[in-house]
């Protein structure tokens, strides 16, 4: 079997989401809680994208013991106005100690937790098209209470 070239990761851009609290909708067990993050805007840097997160999207998440299922679908407005729309999938989970140095809101490395996305982008903008026909892997963290995704697109 001939080896696969290593992928490279190329820095696309980040996006910064402001939110507002979650809401506890519950779940089927006392292992399991869905909650709703209402999201209310954002914004887009990077060397490829520019732009804002608009308000009125949400980031649905599923808590089964520690280990969190992330489902967020907003819309992105480019510089040049164009809208894309984003589904970012992906999980959350950290080890008891970084949890409780998160929730005391100690400064923790992303590299000591698993905070990982998959996103989908949709436009109908020729110029952002790139974005529907490449894979990318985001690194996801929380800051001041927004929550921070540098993108990186698979090369």
């Amino acid at each position: 079997m001939t080896p696969l070239p290593d992928p490279a990761l190329e820095p696309a851009f980040e996006v910064r989401v402001h939110v507002d609290p979650a809401l506890r909708v519950g779940g089927r067990s006392p292992h399991e809680a869905l909650h709703v993050v209402p999201i209310t805007g954002g914004t887009v840097e990077g060397p490829r994208l520019r732009g804002e997160v608009l308000p009125g999207g949400e980031d649905w998440y599923v808590d089964r013991d520690g280990v969190i299922a992330l489902d967020a679908r907003y819309v992105l407005r480019a510089d040049d106005g164009a809208l894309i729309a984003i589904t970012n999938r992906g999980f959350w989970r950290a080890s008891p100690e970084v949890t409780a140095r998160l929730d005391a809101g100690e400064p923790v490395s992303e590299t000591e937790y698993y905070y990982r996305t998959s996103p989908v982008f949709t436009t109908e903008s020729p110029a952002h098209r790139w974005l529907t026909e490449t894979v990318f892997v985001g690194l996801a963290r929380e800051d001041h209470g927004d929550v921070c995704i540098r993108f990186f697109a698979l090369a």
